[in-house]
């Protein structure tokens, strides 16, 4: 039997997104295929991320997280559950770090229950600010999709504000938000506990707008 040190050297091999320094990751080389990539931002215990990766074989997701502990948790899971098309990252997604992603390359982007940073004075911590938007659309591919949920109303309205006052990225929803949950909803231990605590999440969705579409 493995012990724990031996699982996660092995789980890192396997699973663990290697990043060179001033190198482009070359997608198909990393998964062994030419599949949609998606990225969720905050990965948490892997919940989310894991589930998705197996209810859709044919798209390639990878976790970005900076806590190790979480980092660890979520190999750990990768380890039994073996998903080929599931790579993690310990990264802080800045304007200088994105440069080893190609741009216009991801086809969806995923932050579920974001630090909602409540205090007025810590606002600037939240990671809702338009120059993360910035960020996310120059990954993003012509249409891609921005899926955020929060059981923060406060911070809710935040997002929608931020994202309303944009013209590279249209809202799916004609309020800015949902309460809805869609069919096939993957619910998060942390989800299921603030739902249980009465915070029911608002769900966000916005559609990436290339330039060349708004000068047509």
């Amino acid at each position: 039997m493995l012990t724990d040190n031996e699982i996660l050297e092995e789980s890192r091999k396997n699973f663990e997104l290697i990043i060179e320094e001033k190198e482009m990751l070359d997608f198909h080389k990393v998964f062994g295929n030419g599949n949609p990539v998606h990225i969720e931002i905050g990965s948490g215990r892997g919940e989310f991320l894991l589930r998705s990766a197996q209810q859709n074989p044919n798209i390639n997701f990878i976790g970005i997280d900076l806590k190790e502990k979480r980092i660890k948790t979520i190999f750990r899971k990768l380890y039994i559950e073996k998903l080929k098309n599931v790579r993690i990252a310990k990264i802080y997604l800045d304007e200088e770090s994105i440069n080893f992603i190609q741009p216009n390359s991801i086809e969806k982007i995923y932050l579920q229950h974001p630090d909602p940073w409540p205090k007025k004075k810590h606002f600037h911590r939240r990671i809702i600010q338009h120059s993360f938007i910035d960020i996310m659309h120059k990954l993003l591919c012509n249409s891609g999709i921005v899926d955020i949920a929060t059981d923060h109303e406060d911070y809710a309205f935040w997002i929608v504000e931020h994202f309303a006052e944009r013209k590279d990225f249209t809202s799916i929803y004609k309020k800015g938000f949902t309460r809805e949950s869609e069919k096939g909803h993957i619910e998060t231990y942390f989800e299921k506990k603030k739902r249980e605590e009465g915070f029911e999440p608002y769900f966000m969705k916005y559609r990436s707008i290339r330039w060349i579409e708004k000068n047509l």
